[in-house]
């Protein structure tokens, strides 16, 4: 597609996020099964139901605007997914793996969180008052679930794998 409107811009970036969670679902169980410490597993399997919920929003968005949410796979997400698998195979230690763990995950948001909020900007500006409030409520729990990455390390699990600096 040649993207020469902000309404093009904004379904070709709605389809990358679609992408993007679409990987996110297959990667979160995964390292929830590498996390040692209970309340990271936890937020991991909590973030998946979330990460479904917010795959749905994107379907519906798409149903409204009569396009499919298929199409390009995105790369961001692929290269984020692959680096987060790369540094669990290079790390034994299960303490320094949880600090990797949340490393790995708070890219993830940060890519979300900056890719959530310029659809929601383009659903505003384009009159789709419906699709923003939906883009903007995942934009909130990905914002939460950053916060919540960056409670879990602050409070005890990077002081953990200092122990083992």
């Amino acid at each position: 597609m040649n993207i020469d409107s902000l309404k093009k811009l904004y379904i070709e970036q709605l389809k990358d996020l679609h992408s993007a969670e679409t990987q996110l679902v297959e990667a979160l169980p995964k390292m929830a099964d590498a996390a040692s410490s209970k309340e990271l597993k936890d937020a991991f399997t909590e973030h998946l139901e979330q990460t479904k919920q917010q795959r749905d929003r994107i379907e519906s968005i798409f149903t409204g605007l009569a396009f499919k949410p298929t199409g390009e796979r995105c790369q961001a997400m692929a290269g984020l997914v692959e680096e987060a698998e790369g540094l669990l195979g290079d790390t034994d230690n299960a303490t320094v793996r949880d600090a990797a763990l949340v490393c790995a995950a708070q890219k993830v948001e940060h890519y979300e969180i900056g890719s959530y909020g310029s659809v929601c900007a383009y659903a505003k500006m384009l009159g789709e008052t419906d699709a923003a409030k939906l883009l903007d409520a995942t934009l909130q729990e990905e914002k939460n679930t950053d916060a919540k990455l960056t409670r879990l390390a602050e409070g005890w699990i990077n002081e953990a794998a200092k122990a083992n600096a």
